[in-house]
């Protein structure tokens, strides 16, 4: 058995690296996308494109542009004197943010009334608003702040200033909240889906036309024998294509492992082998690469939206919610942010692990018995 399984081994992996297009996919295209990818998703949001239409132009209206300007949160690129102008600002995207003061805002506030501010973000990116209405609402509070202050010294003396409430503020596990953090791991499991259910899909499928899988059928290996031969080299594959990408997250990114590595990388072995399960599940359905290709990417789509890599899974609906607990990478991705991240052990990760087995451990026993020594 062992001896028939070692064949099977090496035959894949001659097959895999004797290939230039090969090699490129499985070692070379992960890397690439995950450095690309982790620079192009983010969150962070700085140095907004800004437009100012101070109507005012008064000392408070300068020096309500000034706050905005030294925040961080936003770059004054533009005056404008017109509705015309900064609808045109808006309209070709030179500007994401227009902050309109209104003619009267000095005088209201030295005549103690309420003074009205008017700002207009760039709607189409929903997420990036409203992340800028967050920011200009800290930004007026604390403009307001300063501003009853002062009229409360100038009014009673330094004795009459209003006491405040400071709130300390401290994230756990991403201090900074730097979106890196969050994106970079979840890549890490994008990438080992592509590779391990892409790559592996056409391994029957690639005998199937060229002919040599009937000398396959000939001998006499069995279901299981085959069922390794097939995983294992593609299980290997994975895990050195993990181990580049983890080494890249650290020296690019600065993203070091907090838990246990070995406990990541046992973990991480399941998680492949789910993979693998599917993918021979696809394999050996499929009569054609095309087909294999096409079925896989068919998987892969809603595979990466269920997984809470993108969108938080506790903000989809009930049913989807539950759909998404047959997905491997929902529970890789728990696994990765709470042993990357937070440096937890098995026992904080134990229903993720469980599921991800089970997983697992399901997609390989069908695939195995789907598999048949005969071609239809």
């Amino acid at each position: 058995m062992l001896n028939r399984i070692k064949r099977m081994l090496i035959k894949e992996f001659l097959q895999m690296f004797r290939d230039t297009r090969m090699r490129i996919v499985i070692f070379g295209m992960p890397v690439i996308q995950l450095v690309v990818l982790s620079f192009a998703l983010t969150l962070d949001v700085s140095n907004i494109s800004t437009a100012v239409y101070d109507q005012d132009n008064s000392m408070s209206s300068r020096e309500l542009a000034a706050e905005f300007s030294s925040s961080g949160y936003f770059e004054i690129t533009d005056y404008i004197s017109s509705d015309a102008h900064m609808a045109e600002k808006l309209d070709t995207g030179s500007v994401r943010v227009v902050i309109r003061i209104p003619p009267d805002f000095e005088q209201k506030l030295l005549s103690r009334s309420t003074a009205s501010l008017q700002v207009i973000a760039d709607g189409t990116d929903s997420n990036t608003a409203s992340i800028v209405f967050s920011y200009v609402s800290q930004i007026i509070s604390r403009y307001s702040g300063e501003k009853l202050r002062e009229r409360m010294v100038s009014l009673f003396g330094p004795q009459a200033v209003p006491v405040e409430i400071v709130i300390e503020q401290r994230a756990w596990y991403n201090e900074n909240l730097e979106s890196r953090y969050y994106y970079v791991p979840g890549l890490i499991g994008v990438m080992l889906l592509l590779v391990s259910i892409v790559v592996a899909s056409i391994a029957i499928v690639r005998e199937k036309e060229m002919g040599t899988i009937e000398q396959v059928m000939v001998t006499p290996i069995r279901k299981i024998e085959f069922v390794l031969g097939k995983t294992v080299p593609y299980l290997i594959t994975g895990y050195i294509v993990m181990t580049f990408m983890f080494i890249i997250a650290l020296i690019i990114f600065g993203i070091h492992i907090k838990g246990s590595v070995l406990l990541l990388y046992l973990l991480s072995g399941v998680y492949l082998a789910g993979n693998l399960g599917i993918a021979l599940l696809i394999s050996v359905s499929a009569h054609t690469q095309q087909q294999a290709l096409l079925t896989a990417f068919f998987i892969l789509m809603p595979a990466v939206l269920l997984s809470g890599f993108i969108f938080p899974i506790h903000n989809m609906p009930v049913a989807v919610q539950y759909a998404s607990y047959l997905n491997p990478m929902r529970w890789y991705m728990d696994i990765l942010r709470g042993i990357i991240m937070k440096g937890v052990g098995a026992h904080a990760l134990m229903k993720a692990i469980l599921w991800q087995a089970l997983l697992a451990v399901s997609f390989l026993i069908i695939a195995t018995y789907r598999f048949r020594k005969t071609l239809d």
